[in-house]
Order: structure tokens, then sequence, then C-alpha cells
């Protein structure tokens, strides 16, 4: 468990670093303090108390509300001081590294709109002639820090319109904007024009195959490791006797191929819509599980959310198919042990299948007559592999932010309905959590991720009705996946 909540330290660190640190000037480890709070609180009283006593529920639901209370009001008391160094640097507008251009480019001061027009007049005229009243009826130009928005009333398809409106300031402008197409909050259509950063990387530049082997390699070399200690070795006599790898490659083969294949996914539907990407890379991890998994890196606007929808989901899908064989072959191979009086969180010699619906079905179907009320599962190095690529399929599939959960959610309903559901789904699954302890750091750091989705270029066409079911039963998917068997379920199967 030590383990668990030093990586969630590490993890929320990084996100606090990258996504937080240039909002509020707030030191980035007090707020980090203020999250772990909770963390360090359990710590605290299991080093005091050790299992003879756990953490009452009243304290433990109680720093989950603090906490979040503590590190909004640090949050915000770093804004207030933003602000006040804004006061004392009033003539530090012509100066985009000055600390007000910075703030402006933030949201955090008031601009001069005739100061950062992207447009001059003849320009704003020949942008107003884009647009043909029976396609999007203009009313109205707002400038905004390095944006043109555009309002007004659509008259036509969401796609032709688009389609023709872009054309016609592509024909105006060339490239010089990137054009978005999105809803406001109250659900009408606007086009907003962002200067265009002109990526010029092709896609053999972005491809790194001697990194991505070089990674793989060592990712490798590291969840073998791990593997060998599944089977019972430690890491004196590996070093003794190196052919004992050989031991730990049925659960590093099965796990990077179960998480290779899911990044390939997104990075072959990517490529079939010539989206720029990276190849996958695999991050490789000398404890624990013997990486952190893997990932690519998207380089280019989706142009709309279709395009968004088919890569988001193509990678789930993808790892699923591998997944579930594997899982299922493993389990055959697992022995079958007493549940324990106070099984762990990750208790991979003696797991209770019941805890999650799917596991259910697949350890029934796997092992039979042989799983009953009092069984757990010793799980098989490969059956391992195969709970660690389920788990990781539930927590992408998490209907927050830039999770695919969050993107295929984005691309069903929208941007702003999508930003509504993440919330739901941040106070769903502390619920979950207090079922089940596997997802507590997962359930804590969904309030530390963006909830926001980068729009795609046409945000306002509408999936179709095929994609829309695909969606709904992925996020079925990862229901059957989190939520534990329900009694009924356990009763048919025979296995309470």
């Amino acid at each position: 468990m030590i383990l668990w909540l030093l990586l969630l330290g590490f993890i929320t660190y990084i996100i606090l670093r990258q996504r937080v640190a240039h909002l509020t000037h707030t030191p980035v480890w007090v707020l980090w303090l203020a999250v772990m709070a909770p963390a360090f609180l359990w710590m605290a009283w299991f080093f005091i108390h050790g299992d003879r006593s756990p953490l009452p529920k009243e304290v433990a639901l109680g720093s989950f509300v603090v906490s979040p209370l503590i590190y909004w009001m640090l949050f915000f008391w770093g804004r207030r001081d933003m602000h006040s160094e804004l006061e004392q640097d009033p003539g530090g507008d012509s100066d985009p590294e000055s600390p007000r251009m910075k703030a402006v480019s933030r949201g955090f001061a008031p601009v001069n709109p005739q100061e950062l027009r992207a447009l001059n007049d003849g320009e704003e005229q020949e942008l107003r002639d884009c647009f043909d009243w029976t396609v999007y009826a203009l009313h109205q130009i707002d400038y905004r820090p390095q944006a043109v928005i555009c309002r007004g009333q659509l008259r036509s398809p969401p796609e032709s319109a688009y389609q023709k409106i872009c054309a016609k300031i592509e024909d105006k402008f060339g490239d010089r904007f990137l054009i978005i197409f999105q809803e406001d909050f109250k659900g009408q259509p606007f086009f907003l024009l962002v200067p265009n950063p002109q990526q010029t990387l092709s896609q053999d530049e972005l491809n790194k195959p001697l990194i991505a082997l070089s990674l793989a390699g060592i990712t490798l070399f590291t969840t073998t490791l791990f593997g060998t200690e599944l089977v019972g070795f430690s890491l004196e006599e590996v070093q003794s006797d190196p052919s004992l790898l050989l031991q730990g490659l049925p659960y590093a083969v099965a796990l990077m191929l179960i998480l290779g294949i899911h990044e390939s996914g997104h990075y072959l539907a990517a490529v079939f819509y010539k989206i720029k990407t990276t190849l996958p890379y695999f991050i490789p991890f000398p404890f624990l599980l013997g990486t952190f998994g893997a990932f690519i890196k998207i380089r280019s606007p989706m142009p709309n959310r279709k395009v968004l929808f088919d890569i988001s989901i193509a990678g789930p899908l993808a790892g699923l198919v591998v997944t579930l064989p594997l899982l299922w072959w493993g389990l055959v191979h697992s022995t079958i042990v007493p549940i324990p009086e106070n099984p762990g969180i990750f208790q991979i010699t003696a797991l209770d299948p019941k805890t999650s619906l799917i596991l259910a079905f697949l350890s029934k179907l796997a092992l039979g007559s042989q799983l009953t009320l009092t069984s757990a599962i010793n799980l098989h190095p490969v059956a391992v592999a195969g709970y660690i690529g389920l788990i990781a399929t539930a927590l992408n599939l998490i209907p927050v932010g830039q999770l695919d959960g969050g993107h295929i959610i984005h691309a069903m309903f929208g941007q702003v309905k999508a930003v509504r559901i993440g919330q739901i789904t941040r106070i769903a699954f502390l619920g979950i959590a207090w079922i089940h302890r596997l997802w507590v750091i997962w359930a804590i750091l969904l309030f530390f991720m963006p909830i926001v989705d980068s729009p795609a270029l046409n945000d306002v066409s509408e999936l179709d009705n095929r994609r829309d079911l695909l969606g709904l039963l992925a996020i079925a998917l990862l229901l059957a996946i989190v939520l534990p068997a329900p009694r009924l379920i356990t009763q048919w199967l025979n296995i309470i």
C-alpha cells in the first residue's frame, strides 16, 4: 500500500507541476501537501494503530471534503497575488514576456481590445464577407487574446456550414488561422479563429523508431524482472542465475502485448485519418509492475467529433481484444485458494473475483465448479498481466477530461455536456472507491486532472447512431469492470 501511495504522490506532483503551477503563485509543494493530506492522514493512522483499528469512516470522509477546500483556497490565494503583481506592472502590454501579457494569455488580466485585435478594419470586413446569411448569419465579432470569435445563427447543417465557411476564410486568409466550430454553454454554435501554429513536422520527423525500440527493450527487461518476482524468485537469485529471467517472460510479453496493442490501436486510427502522431512509446519502471504503461502523442487537431471518437475508442477496443483471451487463459492456469480475512488492494495471490462483474464471468468460465463462496484465485503471471490490462482499460474509459473515455463522451455529447458528465463521474468514483479500495488512488487523481477536453475543429457536427451505440457499450464495459458482481449474478454463477 505504501508503494501505491508513493506512486500517487509522484503522479499528483507531476500533474500539479504541469497543469497548475503557471496558474497561481502558491508553491506547487504547498498545493501538493493539501492534495495529499488524506493519504498522509491514512499513513499516520496506519503507523500508529496498524491493522488493529481501521481509520474511522467519518474521519476519512471528512479529509476528502476538507482537502479540496484547502487546495482551492490556496490556489485562489495565489491567483490574488498574481493580480497584485499586475497592478504593479501596468506598462507591460508591449512585451509578450511581461507579467501582464503572460497573465492576459491566462485570463487573469483585463485586456484592451484595440491592442489585442488579430484583424484590422479591412481584414474584419473581409472576414464578415465570408459568412453567407443562408449558411451562418453573422451577428458580431469579438476579440480575445490570440483569438477571434464570430457569433451568429446557424441556418444550415453544421457539417455543410463548417466546410463552406472554412473554404471562404481559407481563400481570404490562407492558413493564417485554425478555424474551430463549437458550442458555447448555452448550446449556441460559434466560430473561433486562432493563430495557426504552422506545425511543419512531417510524420517521418515525428516517428522516432530507435527511441521507441529502446524504450520497448528496457520495458521488456523491467517487466521481466517483475515477472520473476511473481513466480517466486528474488533479485539475488536472478543475479546469480540470469536464466531465471525466462520465468518472467510470460508476464512481460503478455503485459507489453496488451499495452502495445492498445496504443497501436490509437496510432493506426490516427494514421488512417492522417492525424500527425508519434509512435507508441513504452514507459519502463524498475518497481511495482515494471512499467507505467505506454503512450502516443497526437500532434495535430482533430478535424471533427467522428475522428475524435474513432481514434479514442480504437485503443481500448484493440487492447480488450487481447486482454480478455489472455486473462481467460491465465485464469485457466491459476489455482484456487481460500479468501483471506483482510485482502489487500492488489491481492494477486488471493484475488476475489466478485470484485468485478466481468472478472466474475471470466473466472467462472475458466474455473467452473471449482469457484465457490470461499474461493479466491492465485493468479498465474499471464492472468496478472490480463488483470492489469483490464484495470488499464477501465482507467482509460473513465469519462473525464483527456482520458479515452473523456474523448468518447466529448465526441458523443459535445464539450459542454462532457464537462458535466466528468464532474458527475468524479463524485461517482468516490462511491466506487468506497466499495473497492483498488480505485481509491484513481478516485483522488480524477479531481486533479483537467476536466475540459480540447475541441475538435468542427465540434458541432454530431455522431451517427452506430457510434453513439458503441460509445454507450464502452461506458457499460467500464461499469462491468469497476462495479462488483451483484448478488443475483453471483447466485446465478453459483459462486456465493
